[in-house]
């Protein structure tokens, strides 16, 4: 397993959750929609100096609405999601506990939702484990990275974010050829409806990889 870095990547989610009554869902889906518009405005938006004390603040929401809901498979994926982006703004070996929080959401999530919210808890989770410095240090693992980014392939194979990660993750590995060919998927791939912005960002960052292979 080659070496990983402390850094951390975003991950995107959206996606089901268990039945609940009507009056509960709404409750639950209206708080879940304003975090996952600050988020994305976090990520997309804001300058870099701003967005770890505001991710903070969303990943403590988060963790308070998961708290609130327990089982609901999309309330974790997002909690598992902002977790993640505030990792990686934090950055270093500080960041590893909130990152290994996040990694354990996301595969709570994935055991009540096998589709990990429309494929996005997959995500997370390959750049989790492909940034996470390697035992004994952290939990980071190639080849649980790749495991997770060819699964969410399988459920969204036209996806921006899964094309552009994995890519990125192939050209760490070596496979420049592979890391082009996915990079070019990431630039034609379709933005999501419910995350536009942060789609056509990582659209954006794919077009500025492709360039440089």
């Amino acid at each position: 397993m080659r070496t990983h870095s402390s850094r951390w990547l975003m991950a995107l989610a959206l996606g089901g959750a268990l039945a609940l009554s009507p009056l509960a869902a709404s409750a639950y889906q209206d708080e879940l929609f304003s975090l996952k518009n600050r988020w994305e405005h976090t990520v997309t938006e804001l300058p870099a100096n701003q967005r770890q004390g505001t991710l903070e603040a969303l990943s403590n929401e988060a963790t308070t609405l998961a708290e609130q809901n327990p089982g609901t498979a999309d309330v974790l994926v997002w909690q598992g999601i902002i977790l993640a982006s505030y990792a990686r703004e934090r950055g270093g070996l500080g960041a590893l506990g909130t990152a290994k929080q996040a990694r354990d959401v996301l595969e709570r999530a994935i055991e009540i939702d096998p589709q990990g919210s429309n494929g996005s808890a997959y995500v997370t989770l390959g750049a989790l484990y492909d940034r996470a410095p390697g035992r004994p240090l952290g939990f980071g693992n190639s080849d649980t990275a790749e495991r997770m980014f060819q699964r969410a392939l399988e459920i969204r194979p036209d996806g921006i974010d899964v094309n552009y990660y994995y890519a990125a993750f192939l050209k760490e590995e070596g496979d420049t050829e592979g890391a082009r060919r996915y990079a070019e998927r990431a630039v034609e791939g379709t933005a999501r409806d419910n995350r536009q912005l942060s789609d056509e960002a990582l659209r954006r960052e794919a077009q500025g990889f492709l360039q440089s292979l």
